[in-house]
């Protein structure tokens, strides 16, 4: 079969035939009379060997070897094609989450792309005060796309950065609440963390309810960080997990803080004295909790409260009775 024939019938060019036998991958076994290159079958077999090699991504040189080493295994190529194909994929996974990034952004100018795409470089940035920079400069322009912001706050370890990056965000609206909600089910306890305290600075009854999620969440440290959040902002359905927060020892302080900010209206703070009774009663409580659960008990207004630190103050607990008395005294006093 002539070299025009092979080519028709293979696909490839008849300048790249003449280029794999320069190479010496496939060459003609014979001429014709008028010395024009003839291909066997086997040489055709060969040129779809060499193609279908070059489909995995195999260079000439590298299908050279393997056609001509025989001594050649390979599973080391193979590895190795898969690791190229992996940085490839992640290098396009990444152009392409770039430009979706910068059409979010709606440039109306080429001007505004590039500042967007200056933008994003720096967010990823090796500096922390170029990431910072990015973050303060996000939104006065040209925005930053909320994705970009999310991306970044969920990654950041430096606290100034996330700092800067958790104002951008409260300032983007809500679909970064939805973001960062995704967030909290990470499989890192640290990206946990990160969502769940940029959600404590965004506004808006989308965070909120978010925040009231998370009070179901597994994550002790996330639940934690939504609890004093709604204290903060008066919302009862956090005093179960404020008390456990109390009992746990784990930011009790704040905590007890947030009880005693909840506790504005009689109805409750009779509603608190009553929990903080019920875990004081139980068995498993353990004393140091049970101190932590009395002074708590201090916060809180309301003849509940002071019952149930009278009470107390006839406790078996020398250290909880001696506590329970004292908060009385101080009561009388104010």
């Amino acid at each position: 079969m002539l070299i025009g024939e092979v080519a028709r019938r293979s696909g490839v060019s008849a300048r790249m035939l003449r280029h794999y036998e320069s190479l010496g991958l496939v060459s003609p076994s014979g001429r014709t009379g008028s010395n024009y290159r003839e291909y066997s079958a086997e040489d055709i077999q060969r040129i779809f060997h060499i193609e279908s090699l070059r489909s995995l991504g195999l260079s000439l040189r590298e299908i050279g070897r393997a056609l001509h080493d025989p001594g050649f295994t390979p599973a080391a190529l193979v590895d190795d094609l898969i690791r190229r194909t992996r940085e490839r994929i992640a290098a396009e996974t990444e152009l392409l989450t770039r430009l979706h990034r910068i059409s979010a952004a709606d440039p109306d100018a080429w001007e505004d792309v590039l500042q967007t795409v200056a933008l994003l470089h720096a967010l990823g940035s090796k500096n922390a005060q170029a990431r910072q920079r990015a973050a303060l400069a996000s939104g006065d322009e040209v925005p930053v796309p909320v994705e970009a912001l999310v991306e970044a706050v969920l990654s950041e370890s430096e606290p100034n950065v996330a700092g800067a990056l958790r104002w951008a965000l409260a300032r983007s609206g809500d679909d970064a609440a939805a973001l960062l909600a995704e967030g909290l089910a990470a499989p890192e306890a640290a990206v946990r963390e990160r969502a769940v305290r940029a959600l404590v600075e965004m506004p808006g009854a989308g965070a909120a309810g978010y925040l009231r999620d998370a009070l179901a969440h597994p994550d002790a440290a996330v639940r934690g960080h939504a609890a004093l959040a709604l204290g903060a902002r008066g919302v009862a359905d956090a005093v179960p997990t404020l008390i456990d927060m109390i009992v746990a020892g784990r930011n009790d302080t704040e905590a007890a803080d947030a009880l005693s900010v909840l506790a504005g209206d009689t109805a409750t703070a009779d509603r608190i004295a009553t929990a903080l009774s019920g875990r004081l009663a139980r068995d498993t409580t353990e004393p140091p909790a049970r101190g932590r659960l009395t002074q708590a008990l201090a916060g809180i207004p309301g003849e509940r409260a002071f019952h149930a630190l009278a009470e107390l103050s006839r406790d078996t607990d020398p250290a909880v009775a001696l506590t329970a008395a004292y908060l009385l005294r101080l009561r009388d006093t104010g």
